[in-house]
């Protein structure tokens, strides 16, 4: 695959920003920050300021050098050039959801009044809507989408198993993203039931249409 450095130029940007930005929290800081908050929107676990200020710029800077050997890697390497910029567009999507959390969770930790329960289930929404939404143009792979014997084994069962995929997820962001208007007693229909169905429902649909094809 082609990069340039029109395609390069924000994901680079966006982990040079988040160094700066983890300077700057690391100065302002106290010495505990919170790193974890569960899905009623408390925190559940403290850190340093070193690692609060040094995981976000780090884990994007590793996901970016993964984002460019995973083709590399694939046995299916020859697809990509055939979804190029909606894996690219996958890689910023993710880098920017992760550059979002760093500065919420960092903004938090110095004192800033976020609702984290509220903006960080949102944002979350917000991606999986717009993964869903370009399920259907990511060619089969080893790495990225819904991967099952049945999806590798056969194009067209990859095809319509991410089309259905693809409306799952746009659903379960959808439920994400209205996730803290509803009462922290409903968080098990509203958060696990739909990542349970968007994940268990397109394998047996893979397998049920694998099956039919092959008859």
């Amino acid at each position: 695959m082609k990069f340039t450095f029109k395609t390069e130029i924000l994901p680079i940007l966006l982990i040079i920003f988040s160094i700066g930005l983890g300077f700057y929290f690391y100065s302002v800081s106290p010495d505990q920050v919170p790193m974890h908050w569960n899905a009623y929107g408390e925190i559940d676990r403290y850190g340093s300021k070193l690692e609060g200020s040094t995981m976000g710029p780090a884990i994007l800077l590793g996901l970016y050098l993964l984002f460019l050997v995973i083709p590399l890697l694939d046995p299916k390497k020859e697809k990509y050039e055939q979804f190029i910029g909606v894996y690219k567009m996958f890689r910023l999507m993710i880098m920017l959801l992760l550059f979002a959390i760093f500065t919420i969770a960092s903004l938090s930790g110095i004192g800033y009044d976020i609702k984290v329960g509220i903006w960080i289930p949102f944002l979350i929404g917000i991606m999986f809507m717009f993964m869903g939404n370009y399920f259907g143009k990511i060619k089969p792979n080893w790495f990225m989408g819904i991967r099952t014997p049945w999806t590798l084994s056969s194009d067209e069962v990859w095809y319509k198993t991410h089309r259905l995929g693809g409306k799952l997820f746009m659903l379960m962001g959808l439920f994400f993203m209205l996730t803290p208007l509803w009462p922290p007693k409903s968080l098990v229909w509203t958060l696990i039931v739909p990542a349970v169905v968007a994940a268990l429902v397109p394998i047996v649909y893979s397998y049920i249409i694998f099956n039919k094809l092959k008859k």
